[in-house]
């Protein structure tokens, strides 16, 4: 939720850049940009973003410059859900409660939005390399803290770390996508698919990694370390798209105050919007904090793999529903994807009381369609009521609220586990998001019918 998702790009920037708001978790809402009141969206691009061209001697080509970047985005995203399926391991070799362990996801999404909210329009003005090569050097030093990880405090430590990297970078990462796409909306696309399917990668790798080696909190980050190392100096070679102007560093120094206020005429739509975004955003959520634990602790199953697998379900599901959905009206999808939402989480709350696993898996995909695509019609319900100077402080607004449905929820979770245990638990979490999910349903379509009307 993602991730994500995530998912989840440069939302809060003000440059303005030509992008579609597409998908779950995805960080730039569609590069911050307006459109004509559907899903798709596009702005305009900003004067201090080079013209595409050939490269600068000594660095790669714009078309090389711009996978790389993609590459970048899943590493990303895919070291963010890493952790997931080793929650379970860590908290059976260290003894701590699911309190704690949702204390430790949740820290990753407030660090994240603290940075996206400060740095996240930094690379606008000294430019992408140094802001992504500081990301992807702080994400090394992230993956070390895990390296080096024996309690509780090593495991806040780096998730901070890596919340903080993550946020300084996506922007940058986002806004490059659209600086060098060697296509029209080909950096749209990349960023509608990368954030859910690193997320889904990174799970699966994960559980991969358990069942497979013997040393699998270690040995995976050593791995992770050694890809942020070499994307720190490929980041090097990458063609700048960023001009030099005066008075930059002011501006920079500037950028650093957040901005967060949602424009007058896009208050209503934000409003129906609320109980979607924080449906979707508490999804993930409780799938990459205690996806793990109910596979284990609910369902009985023993192979930490399957902890990896449901969340690689979760955030593939929403990958695939935000892409074929991603043409239609945005009230359209938001409803639909929202009653999909509900009727995945209840099948969900139904496996987990029969202890089916197929079943938990069914919901889970079902639920993950629904995760996708609502957020997806969400956004575009109201990114096109935005006038480009209004998109930063608009999806400065989504960011706060979605990374708080992200992280608030499943930290009360953990701590109601301890007095009502986890079957319980997951019912009255699972319940708040059917409700939120149907009355996101009826939002949608009230407002889809003044619409047309």
């Amino acid at each position: 939720m993602v991730m994500t998702s995530e998912d989840c790009a440069v939302s809060a920037s003000s440059r303005e850049t030509a992008a579609d708001v597409r998908a779950p978790g995805r960080h730039d809402a569609g590069g911050g940009s307006g459109g004509t009141g559907g899903v798709r969206t596009a702005g305009a691009r900003t004067p201090a973003t080079a013209v595409a061209g050939a490269a600068p001697r000594g660095r790669i080509s714009r078309r090389a410059g711009f996978w790389l970047l993609a590459a970048t985005w899943l590493a990303f995203m895919g070291a963010a859900s890493v952790p997931s399926p080793l929650y379970v391991i860590y908290q059976q070799r260290w003894g701590f409660s699911a309190a704690v362990l949702t204390g430790v996801f949740a820290i990753y999404a407030v660090a994240l939005l603290v940075a996206l909210l400060t740095v996240g329009k930094l690379s606008d003005h000294i430019g992408r390399r140094p802001v992504l090569i500081a990301g992807m050097l702080l994400e090394a030093l992230a993956m070390v803290a895990f390296l080096a990880a024996d309690g509780v405090g090593w495991l806040v430590l780096a998730r901070t770390v890596q919340g903080l990297a993550t946020g300084l970078a996506m922007g940058a990462i986002s806004a490059g996508l659209v600086d060098l796409q060697p296509g029209a909306r080909l950096g749209a696309l990349v960023n509608t698919a990368a954030p859910s399917t690193g997320l889904a990668a990174g799970a699966l790798g994960a559980g991969l990694f358990v069942r497979y080696t013997a040393t699998p909190t270690t040995s995976i980050f050593v791995l992770l370390t050694a890809v942020f190392v070499l994307l720190a100096a490929a980041m090097t070679l990458l063609p700048e798209p960023v001009a030099p102007r005066p008075g930059r560093g002011r501006d920079a120094l500037a950028s650093l105050r957040p901005q967060v206020a949602v424009p007058r005429r896009a208050r209503g739509a934000f409003a129906a919007a609320i109980p979607s975004l924080i449906a979707t955003w508490a999804t993930g959520g409780l799938y990459l904090s205690l996806g793990g634990s109910l596979a284990a602790g609910v369902l009985g199953i023993s192979d930490h793999l399957v902890g990896g697998l449901v969340v690689t379900a979760l955030a593939a599901a929403g990958a695939v529903a935000s892409l074929i959905v991603r043409a239609w009206p945005a009230a359209r999808v938001m409803a639909g994807g929202s009653l999909v939402l509900a009727i995945g989480t209840g099948i969900t709350l139904a496996a987990l009381a029969a202890g089916s696993t197929p079943l938990f898996f069914a919901g889970t995909i079902v639920a993950g369609s629904g995760f996708g695509s609502s957020f997806l019609g969400a956004l575009g319900s109201f990114a096109s009521l935005a006038e480009p100077a209004e998109r930063a402080g608009l999806f400065a607004a989504v960011y706060v609220l979605s990374y708080l449905a992200f992280s608030v929820p499943a930290l009360a979770a953990g701590i109601a586990v301890s007095s009502l245990g986890l079957p319980a638990t997951a019912t009255a979490y699972g319940v708040m998001i059917i409700a939120l999910s149907l009355l996101a349903v009826v939002l949608g379509i009230v407002r889809g019918r003044a619409a047309r009307s």
